[in-house]
């Protein structure tokens, strides 16, 4: 019987890209129906802390270089291609630590379905909008949410891998 160890079978590079690929699907899936059924501005109520919007984000995180006048979709761009190279070949190397592979595998899908809007629109489409008491909260995506739940689930790896060592 092979061992899981770092160039055998057992590092799955296979399904960790297949759950990358799910989430980019459902990212541009989710956004080609923003882009069909709102205008840039629309928003409908959902529930009393939720709403969705058609925002049109040409910076990152909280929209952060969102006025910088252009330079920064390419920027972004490549930072999605560096990501993904580093990504995957870390994903190719320790592929048979799951918690681990699934959060670098939801990060990955995430930047790609944002690095595809910014190729496609020049911006990102982002759509869901929670809110409490006139605070909102700044307008996100799947791809956002994908890469959020992994970079908490690297936390959490790398506590418990703290914790045993």
């Amino acid at each position: 019987m092979a061992s899981k160890g770092k160039s055998s079978g057992g590092n799955k590079l296979g399904l960790w890209l297949g759950l990358a690929l799910i989430v980019i699907l459902l990212d541009q899936f989710t956004k080609v129906l923003i882009l069909g059924n709102f205008q840039l501005g629309d928003s409908r109520f959902v529930t009393s802390f939720f709403n969705v919007v058609r925002v049109h984000n040409t910076g990152a995180a909280f929209s952060f270089l969102a006025g910088a006048g252009g330079w920064q979709r390419w920027f972004f761009v490549g930072l999605g291609a560096v990501a993904t190279i580093f990504i995957t070949v870390m994903l190719r190397r320790h592929g048979q630590q799951t918690l681990f592979a699934t959060a670098l595998s939801l990060i990955l899908g995430g930047a790609i379905g944002n690095v595809i809007d910014r190729l496609l629109h020049g911006y990102v489409v982002d759509f869901i909008q929670v809110h409490a008491g006139g605070w909102y909260f700044p307008s996100f995506n799947i791809a956002d949410s994908a890469i959020t739940v992994g970079a908490v689930l690297l936390i959490w790896d790398e506590i418990r891998r703290v914790r045993r060592g």
